[in-house]
């Protein structure tokens, strides 16, 4: 990727949040639990990057981050080569347009006293778009027929509570994209929706982000979902980044222990040969005592290969080629 193709860095990005009791609840101490634990990533212009971990490994913080709802403990973020940290109040305000979020529950998302037709065209007139409500609500009219939506005139005068959750999530995704935005932050989209819609939706998702060329950070606990749809994957576990690659490298060839462990919740994406593999590390945990250790490797009370030395320090990133990076320091391990 070139200096060109880079849209959005985060550069050593941590988030750490202090208990409002002042302990710790992990580890009964006063220290901060780290969200986000020095996370650096690249994503290019338009595309898409797939945020994958159980719940708590702090991907939708991170999404957050991106979106500018929360300011990062440490680190930076930053946009087409500047540190947003760095931009005065007026072109942060022109960068939030360029920004959209679209939240995990669609029944929440939306107002209940408005009509679709508010819902719609208050973003427009937000960011001026548009000379006037006619013209907005012909923008917003070809952006419902572009989104599968056949009778915009009739949905208009909907509220919320007389559509389904998929037709929600529609409303969201193609109200997030009139703006036109840059980047896109999909926090968990489709998990509140019925498997059967599923794929309509982040194929919704994915044909309009490409013909607007927005950058997508799709965050999700669905690794079939997030292999569908996203370029590259990238694996969090504890507030890191644990693997990162592109996403049949990811899904063909993972690596790390957890990844692995992802997958066998999905038994179609599990290669033959990595099954016994991921059969250990779900159900085999170290025999070492953490509390005798530092601060080591995340994932090593969880996983079968953990050594001594796992718990003493954090493991290296390892390149294993393709740019298929991997934080384990017993990746050559059977």
């Amino acid at each position: 990727m070139t200096n060109i193709d880079k849209f959005i860095r985060f550069n050593q990005l941590s988030m750490y949040y202090q208990p409002s009791n002042g302990l710790n609840l992990f580890s009964g101490d006063k220290s901060s639990i780290k969200a986000v634990d020095q996370v650096s990533l690249e994503i290019g212009r338009g595309e898409i990057l797939g945020i994958i971990g159980e719940s708590g490994s702090g991907k939708s913080t991170l999404g957050r981050m991106a979106a500018m709802l929360e300011k990062p403990t440490s680190g930076e973020i930053i946009m087409n080569g500047v540190s947003i940290e760095n931009l005065n109040r007026k072109v942060k305000k022109r960068l939030r347009r360029s920004i959209q979020i679209i939240f995990q529950n669609p029944f929440d998302t939306f107002n209940p006293r408005d009509t679709v037709e508010k819902i719609m065209i208050r973003p427009l007139q937000i960011h001026g778009i548009g000379v006037s409500d006619m013209e907005r609500k012909k923008i917003f009219s070809r952006m419902l027929e572009a989104g599968g939506f056949s009778s915009p005139e009739v949905l208009m005068g909907k509220y919320p509570h007389e559509l389904s959750g998929g037709e929600l999530q529609r409303l969201s995704i193609l109200r997030s994209l009139m703006t036109e935005p840059s980047l896109i932050i999909a926090d968990e989209p489709v998990s509140m929706l019925d498997a059967s819609i599923r794929v309509d939706i982040v194929n919704l998702l994915i044909r309009l982000s490409r013909d607007k060329g927005a950058t997508v950070l799709f965050i999700s606990h669905d690794l079939t979902i997030t292999g569908h749809i996203s370029d590259k994957i990238a694996v969090m576990y504890m507030g890191r980044i644990i693997e990162y690659g592109v996403r049949d490298e990811i899904i063909k060839h993972a690596r790390h222990p957890y990844t692995n462990l992802l997958m066998a919740y999905s038994l179609s994406m599990i290669p033959k040969g990595k099954r016994e593999i991921i059969k250990k590390t779900d159900q085999q945990t170290s025999s070492f005592d953490s509390d005798q250790f530092g601060y080591g490797c995340c994932f090593a009370q969880r996983c079968y290969k953990a050594v001594p030395e796992c718990y003493n320090k954090y493991p290296a990133v390892h390149d294993v080629g393709e740019g298929h990076l991997v934080a384990c320091d017993r990746i050559h391990e059977d």
